[in-house]
Formats: structure tokens, sequence, C-alpha cells
């Protein structure tokens, strides 16, 4: 059984069948994850060199098709109500990272980086200030090993805990827009809570997602590097294009639904994807006091936002 596994077209046949298995209906975004992380656990990913790349691309356009399950008028009102805790979550994390690393004595680089990860987007946000601040490639793999980690947990929590506390569907999808790193478990937690959780915490996120722009601005201040260059989330135009097609062109209404389904589909192959990227070395590199400083700061944005959505 042993030689089997270990076999290389062996497992690039077991890991494309169970990659085709999560684009059908019978997979959810946290059995997709589990089994990715199984995956590479227990026979390894044969296509782990390349497949980082593939992860971003599939993301960004799994996002563009849910834009086309969305009004503008729905998107306005879902960017309005979380602007304000966006604001003030972001300042706040930002600030008790910077505490938190002077407390714990973290390397400045990487205490921003998980800062940034939680403040904003997770792995996208890690990547649009990493050349900004220059950190090492250690720095980077620890921050989103550590991001990555606890979006997985964070796809099985959330949900249980809105259902705990009989959360309505505006209420849990703007607490994931929040209180989740990654954009992939954002989408996958709200998409199990319900349909109307997944269209706010959509939109509230990418508008979350925008806020890389300001601060990699603000990076560059703050490290003092005038030869920086930011990294725009252009793919969230491409959303919000498919939001106005939806909106104002009625013949998309025939091919909305079925753009979304593919979409949810291509989440799930991410969050698989995602997943077998993860392994126990990966998990044993993750050094205390770093993992320490991203689970106060996670459990901080988590609580104090799920406190102000409910009263």
């Amino acid at each position: 059984m042993k030689d089997f596994i270990q076999n290389q077209r062996t497992r690039k046949v077991i890991f494309i069948g169970l990659a085709v298995l999560c684009l059908t209906p019978f997979i959810s975004s946290p059995v997709a994850l589990t089994l990715g992380f199984a995956l590479a656990v227990f026979m390894g990913n044969p296509f782990e060199k390349h497949l980082h790349q593939y992860i971003h691309l599939l993301l960004q356009i799994s996002i563009v098709g849910l834009g086309f399950g969305l009004k503008l008028d729905e998107a306005l009102h879902a960017g309005k109500t979380g602007l304000m805790l966006t604001v003030v979550s972001i300042i706040s994390v930002m600030v008790l990272g910077y505490f938190l690393g002077k407390i714990f004595k973290l390397e400045r680089p990487l205490s921003y980086l998980l800062s940034a990860g939680t403040a904003i987007c997770g792995g996208s946000a890690i990547a649009a200030v990493s050349p900004i601040i220059k950190p090492s490639t250690k720095q980077i793999s620890l921050a989103l090993a550590i991001v990555f980690t606890l979006n997985s947990i964070a796809l099985f929590v959330y949900p249980a805990i809105g259902h705990l506390l009989n959360l309505s569907q505006e209420q849990f999808g703007l607490w994931c827009a929040i209180g989740i790193h990654d954009t992939s478990s954002v989408v996958g937690a709200a998409s199990k809570y319900g349909n109307e959780a997944l269209k706010i915490a959509t939109t509230v996120k990418l508008a979350r997602a925008l806020w890389i722009i300001p601060v990699s601005i603000i990076t560059m201040f703050i490290f003092k590097s005038k030869d920086s260059k930011i990294k725009i989330p252009w793919f969230i135009g491409y959303f919000i294009l498919a939001i106005l097609l939806n909106t104002y062109f009625p013949f998309m209404d025939q091919f909305s639904t079925a753009i979304t389904s593919f979409a949810k589909s291509g989440l799930n192959l991410t969050l698989f994807f995602i997943g077998s990227t993860l392994s126990i070395q990966t998990l044993k590199s993750i050094g205390f006091k770093p993992l320490l400083t991203a689970v106060l700061l996670w459990v901080t944005i988590s609580i104090g936002s799920l406190l102000y959505i409910i009263h």
C-alpha cells in the first residue's frame, strides 16, 4: 500500500480525482479544505511547486464569478453597512499588532506581516506589503503558514458559532468579512451559512481588500522605502464590473445562476488546493510567539466585531 501511494503517477491521479470531486455539489467548503490537508499529510502534494500561482488566479476568477450573483443596490448596502466597522477594525488591529510585536520581541517585518494579514485580507495583504518592507523568505512563509492555519480553523468555527448565537444572514456575512483573514475562507464560511450571508460577506470583504492600497502607501512611509511598488488588487474591478453587468443587462439573469454556481465550485477547488499546501512540517515550523501574536489579534477582531454587530 505504501509503495502504491509513493508512486508519483498514482499520487497525481488521486490528486486530480479529489480535485474533480471538489467541483461537484457533494463537497462543501470545509470538506474540500479537509480533503486537501489529508492528502498533503498522508501522501504529499505532487503539484506543490506549481500550485501557489494557480490558487490566487482561481480565487480571483471565482470571486469575479460571484459578482454575477449580486445587484448594485445590494452591493452598495453591504459596503455601506461594513464601512465604519472596517475602518475601526483595521486601525485597531494594526496598532495592537505593533504593541504585541514589541511585547513579544518579534522581528519587525514579521510582526507587520501578521498585523496586515489579520487587519485586511490575509495572504493577499501579506503579498502586497512584502515588496515594501522586504522581509526574509522565512518571515513571509511563517506569516502565510499562520494565516492559512487560522483561516482553516475559522472555516469550521465561524459557522458553528453563528448557528449557536442564532445570527441572521446579514449579521453572519458581516462578521465573516471582518473577522476572517483570507477571502477564500470568508466566502467558504459564508456560503455554508446561506446565500444572503455569502453576498454580504463577499462585498464587504472585497471593499475591505481595497484598503491594501492606503495601507501600502502608509507602509512605504513607515519603512521609508521610496523604490517600492504597490500591488493593487485589480480583480476587484472585474468583480464590480460583474455586478454592473448583472444589474443593468437583464439578459444576464439567464446566465447568473450558472455562473455563480461555477464560481462556488471554483472556490471549493481553491480551498482544496490551499489545504493541500499545508502539512505537518509546515505547522511544526510555526513558533509560539508569532502564533500567539496572530491568535490574540484574531480573537480580538473576532470578538470585538461580533459584539459590535450583535449590539
